[in-house]
């Protein structure tokens, strides 16, 4: 079984950093795609940012500069770092792997860890 688990949420003041992290298991980070994605209340889930089985990133214009996503192959475990943390960040925030091994393409996801930025 594919699973995602995620940890890191919380609670932390304008400006500051957190650090999610998503741990797998029945599937290898390093092989696979990955994404974050957040989903504000009455909004729609967007993708903030992404890393390819290559290791390229990409992110979102309103996170460019203050998130980044290390990875930790031996772990399994890939993180969120968050820095300079806006109010306007606070989301549900969810780990996303693709797996392309098949066809179609199979999508898994983390439960979800709730950031909320306020002073």
């Amino acid at each position: 079984q594919v699973q995602l688990v995620e940890s890191g949420g919380g609670l932390v003041q304008p400006g500051g950093s957190l650090r999610l992290s998503c741990a797998a298991s029945g599937i290898i980070f390093r092989r696979n795609d990955m994404a974050w994605y957040r989903q504000a209340p009455g909004k729609q889930r967007e993708q903030v940012a992404s890393m390819s089985s290559d290791g390229s990133t990409n992110y979102a214009d309103s996170v460019k500069g203050r998130f980044i996503i290390p990875r930790d192959n031996a772990k399994n475990t890939v993180y969120l770092q968050m820095n300079s943390l806006k109010p306007e960040d606070t989301a549900v925030y969810y780990c996303n792997v693709r797996d392309s091994t098949f066809y179609p393409t199979r999508d898994y996801w983390g439960q979800g860890t709730q950031v909320t930025v306020s002073s």
